[in-house]
């Protein structure tokens, strides 16, 4: 590998980056309401484009890889360079939005990894808004890229890698099209924008959780039979709907909490403030549990089930959110008080129903 490869791949990184904050800021999107509340009690108002942005920035990459400007390998050739740049850029960010602003008592370095600022927002700028789209729509051009990849490089591909390309886009997608919905989620609610968000969002979440291509992209096809693949799909899709229908029964709560039902389940809250039906009814984290086995059929879609790599995924997100689940029920027992102990004790499984 040349100097000059490097130069490519870093100055790609970079002006993918400039490319989408740009986009972020010129297009057109619709003005809503949060659920966070500034110092004088309104709510928060985030001008959310992210689905626009994210076919418009792919679409581009698609149309230069087409004209064959860029080969549509491009970013898995290139993608140490990348990552690297993508380090530097993370690390940058973190030191900018964070020593800029006023100790939180914490310590230097608990500031630096989990952040001072709470929402930082300007004009149509939100950080944290721009930072999973930036995320997201690095993870795709990876996802793309890793994938052609692997066509061109195998005369017979594998089908698991299709699939895997194709449920994740899915996942992409449709978080970009309930982006009003994740404005009620943890993130929005009770993370500061630091090491953790920046870093996390402009490096790992669009390098590392595609992490079983870095593998899978070389290798050639395992034959994974169709009805197992069929299987992984719908493994992948009951996640889906643990994860979403309890992200959106939350919101339709929050938004219209006089609302008799959500879809087939009856609205009930203790105290009117602590949903305790539906999907809240069967663990208190259930949408926990969606995202795990969602990143374990992408794991099992590859075609390699005794290989590491792929399930370094679905492990990241058992060490995240097992230790966010602790920390939620600590912040919701503060908020809550005895309606919360009211919950624990209607629904006393923290993730798994029936197992934890």
């Amino acid at each position: 590998m040349t100097n000059n490869d490097r130069v490519t791949g870093a100055a790609a990184l970079l002006a993918t980056y400039a490319a989408v904050f740009a986009l972020y800021l010129v297009v057109p999107g619709r003005w809503v309401e949060g659920y966070v509340k500034d110092q004088s009690g309104r709510p928060l108002r985030y001008h959310l484009n992210g689905l626009a942005v994210f076919v418009l920035s792919v679409g581009a990459f698609a149309a230069l890889a087409h004209a064959e400007i860029v080969s549509w390998n491009f970013f898995y050739v290139h993608r140490y360079e990348t990552l690297a740049t993508a380090f530097v850029i993370g690390v940058v960010f973190t030191l900018a939005i964070v020593l800029r602003q006023m100790p939180t008592g914490r310590g230097l370095f608990k500031d630096l990894y989990l952040g001072r600022l709470e929402n930082p927002q300007r004009g149509r700028i939100d950080a944290k808004m721009f930072l999973y789209l930036i995320g997201a729509v690095m993870l795709e051009l990876n996802l793309v890229s890793f994938a052609a990849h692997h066509v061109l490089t195998h005369d017979a591909p594998s089908p698991g890698v299709f699939l895997y390309t194709a449920l994740f886009t899915f996942f992409l997608v449709e978080y970009l099209f309930f982006e009003r919905v994740h404005l009620y989620t943890y993130d929005f609610v009770a993370e500061r924008v630091g090491f953790k968000l920046g870093w996390g969002c402009l490096v790992f979440y669009p390098f590392f959780y595609c992490v079983g291509l870095w593998f899978a992209a070389e290798q050639p096809s395992p034959e994974t039979p169709l009805p197992l693949l069929v299987l992984y799909a719908a493994l992948f899709f009951l996640g889906w709907t643990f994860a979403r229908g309890a992200n959106l029964q939350k919101y339709a709560f929050k938004t219209a909490p006089d609302r008799k039902r959500f879809g087939p389940f009856e609205q009930r809250a203790i105290g009117g403030r602590v949903l305790a039906s539906g999907f809240w009814g069967l663990s208190r984290h259930v949408n926990y549990l969606g995202e795990i086995l969602m990143a374990s059929a992408l794991a099992l879609a590859l075609g390699y089930p005794a290989s590491l790599w792929p399930w370094m995924y679905p492990l990241y997100y058992i060490v995240l959110l097992v230790p966010r689940q602790i920390a939620d029920d600590a912040r919701c027992k503060e908020k809550y008080g005895p309606i919360w102990d009211e919950y624990v004790a209607q629904v006393p499984r923290r993730i798994v129903p029936g197992l934890f």
